[in-house]
């Protein structure tokens, strides 16, 4: 018997070194998410997975105040690259950094997002860009037009056309949106919410043979929880016809609801959120994904949410992982900071947009930021490039890894200084330079599953 458990034992491992795909729901457990909206972007392998940050710990939603990108090729292994926009870093905010959405257009991704505005505390939409999908992303200001704008929503149609969804409250409206985004075209305003039965928030729009599908929370006589709905249209913009429910009551689900649909390697999923890792405490949401299907007319089969997650549709029973990669030259605009140091993309082979070097004087740093559900361990991996052998320290919150070594290495490589443990909220990891001549391209943490 104990030859048959060892030997158990064995094979696990090698699966899970191998590569082999797990799955549970939550879909990631690392930290606490909400709202996931999910996108698969044209010459990406990848689906990329945008997400509010529910704080560990909280007993309010007022507290959320920025927002993360995820992405996989699997569906089990996620990489979390932190904080890609934060409350502090939009002029006209003040708090909640509630629903967002995104869009790819003309080389350009846009996040839209809602924040209460400073002053009169009313939510406004705004509209944030990057280069590169998993951001950062840097404010530009909110949508004219829109009042009250929350659980933004996007969608681009095939002739390039951008459209917005909003809503809250118990309404929802659309408009064409401006070819730059930042306003909606006022003669093009629909009011959806006498087409939507019981529509509470939360709308998102995707495609599937042709015809329009609107997804939304449905709030029965404005009582919690709320059940996830959907309507059809041969339009963008409607009319829509309700065709009911597709997630109604599960185990573990929080008062709030709010996802998207997608389709990824040929298989369909529905994003949402519950609470269940949280244990029920429904201002700690954890996001969740599930197999979706149509039947023959183009309605949606009802989801019963899984424990199992996606392993409902293919992917082996087990535990997923998460990497949280914080580059090193988002430093600044992901929680973190660079001092002394500078920004640069000479040297080729760097992932993300460039790479932090020029440490020339004694205690130049650059810091990133790593967020957590819990105290937990994580197995801390550097990439860099070095012209001599050296010697550098790393602060992990107030511990201090000192004198770790980095080989000669004139292409960028990475190595592992083995674990480390986080605590519940941010956390926050220093590289401190001791002597000359490095460059720092990130920092990662792997999730150690214990």
């Amino acid at each position: 018997m104990k030859k048959k458990v060892a030997l158990w034992a064995l094979c696990l491992a090698l699966m899970m070194e191998g590569g082999f795909l797990f799955a549970q729901n939550p879909a990631v457990t690392s930290i606490h998410l909400a709202d996931p909206s999910a996108h698969v972007w044209p010459g990406s392998d990848k689906l990329w997975v945008y997400v509010s940050h529910d704080q560990p710990g909280t007993n309010t939603h007022a507290t959320m105040a920025d927002y993360h990108v995820l992405s996989t090729t699997d569906m089990v292994n996620w990489t979390d690259y932190g904080s890609v926009l934060h409350v502090k870093d939009v002029s006209w905010a003040a708090s909640h950094a509630w629903a967002i959405d995104a869009a790819l257009l003309d080389s350009t991704y846009y996040l839209v997002y809602c924040m209460q505005e400073k002053g009169n505390g009313v939510f406004r939409t705004g509209l944030a860009t990057s280069k590169y999908p998993q951001g950062p992303f840097t404010d530009i200001g909110y949508i004219k037009g829109v009042e009250w704008g929350q659980d933004p929503a996007l969608f681009v149609d095939d002739d390039k056309q951008a459209y917005l969804y909003w809503g809250c409250g118990g309404s929802c409206f659309a408009a064409k949106l401006s070819k730059d985004f930042k306003s909606i075209i006022p003669e093009t305003k629909v009011n959806l919410t006498p087409q939507l039965t019981d529509v509470f928030e939360g709308p998102w729009v995707h495609k599937y043979k042709g015809k329009y599908y609107l997804s939304y929370l449905e709030k029965k006589k404005k009582k919690w929880p709320e059940h996830m709905y959907y309507a059809v249209a041969d339009k963008p913009l409607g009319p829509y016809v309700c065709k009911g429910e597709y997630i109604g009551r599960f185990d573990g689900m929080a008062g709030t609801n709010h996802g998207s649909i997608v389709k990824y390697k040929n298989k369909w999923y529905a994003f949402h959120h519950g609470m269940k890792m949280s244990g029920n405490k429904s201002e700690c949401r954890n996001m969740l994904v599930d197999c979706l299907s149509y039947n023959s007319d183009g309605t949606i089969k009802p989801i019963i949410p899984s424990a199992i997650g996606v392993a409902e549709c293919g992917a082996t029973k087990g535990p997923t992982i998460t990497t949280i990669l914080l580059e090193a030259e988002n430093g600044t605009a992901a929680g973190g900071s660079i001092q002394g140091a500078k920004i640069n993309n000479r040297h080729s082979g760097y992932s993300g947009s460039g790479y932090v070097d020029s440490f020339n004087h004694q205690n130049d740093c650059v810091t990133v930021m790593a967020s957590v559900a819990k105290n937990s361990k994580y197995r801390l991996k550097v990439g860099y490039a070095a012209k001599t052998d050296q010697k550098h320290d790393i602060l992990v919150n107030y511990i201090m890894l000192q004198d770790l070594s980095f080989p000669k290495s004139d292409d960028f490589t990475e190595i592992d200084f083995g674990v480390v443990s986080l605590r519940e909220g941010d956390n926050f990891l220093k590289f401190i330079r001791k002597s000359s001549g490095i460059e720092i391209d990130y920092i990662k943490l792997v999730q150690v599953i214990e």
